[in-house]
């Protein structure tokens, strides 16, 4: 009986597997995960779940039986060890092996570590794992604490706003002049710097982090000389994909795993998928590697009909959503185009209600709507159509959004 196999434990795992059934495969599935839990999907990781407000049903993907109805296999706190693409199997920390027709890696990224002293301090934490998420909720249900927080990327802003909510002191410091500004550009982070401002984090920018002190636990960061104190520390200064497993299969490797429009590796049967895919985009013919739930969802079932042999590219245009405070945002587009892109903007920026497009040549490459809803499809519409729009009227709330799409 054929046999397919996932590495991962993530959304991009579940949507690979799902799709499997879905598409008719009837033979084994087997999904093996290094977590003790269940499949999960991490937005809700820095949002709902860790303020409170959303519990585990929220963040696992499919209670046991699921699985069983569907006759997927899910190993749980079983590490991969290594992969032969040439004989077809994974070697796993049990001793054991899974022989496999198709194999898909879903390994996701890891945080990215600061090589500074007190790194590795009690109290100094990082967010990726459901865990982690744990633990820091644990540390701020009741409010009263000071938190610092190291970068100001989506994960640590909406943890600085999910702190502050309740009610504890937060601090951010930023290398960068603008939080946010590698992702939406330095106009569009100024509106993340005063909407945290503005709920009183202390948001500190061109900020040189030295080292994290403490003695027993963390008591302080030193950035610019100044020790900042902190009952607990989170470290947001990115991610970096899962490739172990791959290089030492021998994969191509860079900035993740190397994948055509397909999401196939450069090994017979072996495709990857989510965090730690780095594929061809068969639109813009830019590489993207995309750590946000939208990829994991769409590239999951491309991987899945490639393993099965049915035609498929994944091909979407990369989407991600943040809820800060009472700011709700959603953003599409292609970041290789949206980088040196006209910024147009329809709307009201100081009342934090606009839609804001990235203008490539009098092509919509690009497009965040901040606290206007029901038009994410249109703008997806705007940048999949790929004709010349003129920015008066894009930027005129007067014209309506439909009557742009060439």
């Amino acid at each position: 009986m054929a046999h397919m196999v996932i590495i991962g434990g993530g959304l991009a795992a579940e949507s690979a597997a799902r799709t499997l059934r879905e598409e008719g495969y009837d033979g084994e599935i087997t999904v093996v995960s290094d977590e003790p839990h269940s499949l999960y999907e991490r937005p809700p990781l820095s949002k709902g779940y860790l303020q409170g407000t959303e519990d585990r049903d929220a963040v696992i993907l499919h209670p046991p039986d699921w699985y069983e109805t569907h006759r997927i296999e899910v190993r749980t706190s079983t590490a991969a060890t290594a992969v032969d693409p040439g004989a077809r199997r994974v070697a796993l920390a049990d001793g054991s092996a899974l022989s496999y027709d198709a194999l898909l890696l879903a390994t996701g990224a890891a945080p990215r570590r600061l090589p500074i002293d007190g790194h590795d301090l009690p109290g100094v934490r990082t967010l990726r794992r459901l865990d982690d998420a744990d633990a820091l909720r644990a540390e701020l249900k009741d409010g009263g604490r000071r938190l610092v927080l190291i970068g100001s990327g989506w994960i640590g802003m909406e943890v600085a706003a999910t702190a502050r909510t309740l009610g504890n002191e937060v601090t951010v410091l930023e290398r960068e002049a603008v939080p946010l500004a590698a992702a939406v550009g330095a106009r569009m982070g100024e509106v993340f710097r005063r909407l945290h401002l503005d709920h009183g984090v202390d948001l500190r920018t061109s900020t040189h982090v030295e080292r994290i002190v403490g003695a027993e636990r963390v008591t302080g960061v030193v950035a610019d000389g100044e020790t900042v104190p902190a009952d607990l520390v989170l470290v947001g200064v990115g991610a970096v994909p899962n490739t172990g497993l791959a290089e030492a299969a021998g994969l191509e490797v860079d900035n993740g795993v190397l994948t055509d429009a397909a999401l196939r590796t450069s090994a017979p049967g072996v495709f990857a998928a989510g965090d730690v895919a780095n594929a061809i985009h068969p639109v813009i013919g830019h590489r993207l590697r995309s750590e946000h739930w939208d990829n994991a969802l769409r590239s999951g079932p491309v991987a899945a009909r490639g393993m099965l042999g049915i035609p498929a590219l994944h091909d979407g245009i990369p989407y991600f959503y943040t809820d800060q405070y009472d700011l709700g945002m959603e953003l599409s587009g292609y970041p290789p185009l949206m980088r040196a892109a006209e910024l147009v903007v329809r709307g009201d920026l100081d009342a934090r209600e606009f839609i804001a497009f990235w203008v490539d040549g009098g092509r919509v490459v690009g497009g965040m709507n901040v606290n206007v809803w029901d038009v994410n499809e249109t703008v997806q519409r705007l940048i999949r159509a790929g004709g010349e729009v003129d920015a008066e009227a894009l930027a005129d709330p007067g014209t309506p959004l439909e009557s742009l799409v060439p």
